[in-house]
């Protein structure tokens, strides 16, 4: 089930090669089920579809990534990873994840910021035109959020 504060999100199974020897899911782990979540939440903006070639061209890289472990994910368990944009700044987005297990207990909260990069330079550039208003809406459509 979705989260407060979500319009998205999406569900893992905690498999066997991601526990240590606790049956507890390592660190690293978690990083990863947000990015196969953004995956899953861009798919469902449809923003591939929307903008074409222009979405493809760009290019986000990440800047920063916190994590804050508050209850560990455990083998077996069903992740529910919820998704949302909190912020579009010039050349940057931040998404917010949290991950709640089964019981709907939240376990981890990441958030992570991403740069748009041109790619022959590696430096950051604007985003603009369609995709900034594109994401603009998806912001916008978010139901209230929940500090």
């Amino acid at each position: 089930m979705t989260r407060p504060g979500f319009a998205f999100s999406t569900a893992l199974k905690v498999r066997y090669a991601e526990i240590d020897g606790q049956r507890v899911v390592f660190n690293s782990r978690y990083l990863e089920y947000a990015d196969v979540a953004v995956t899953e939440y861009w798919a469902w903006t449809g923003i591939a579809d929307a903008l074409g070639e222009t979405w493809r061209e760009m290019e986000f890289h990440v800047r920063r990534a916190t994590v804050d472990y508050l209850k560990p994910l455990l083998l077996g368990d069903t992740v529910e990873v919820s998704v949302r944009i909190d912020r579009v700044g010039t050349s940057s987005i931040t998404k917010r994840f949290e991950l709640a297990n089964q019981h709907g207990d939240l376990c981890n909260v990441i958030e992570i910021v991403s740069v748009n990069v041109h790619l022959p330079t590696g430096r950051p550039v604007a985003i603009d035109g369609d995709v900034r208003r594109f994401i603009d809406a998806l912001v916008v459509a978010q139901p209230d959020r929940v500090a």
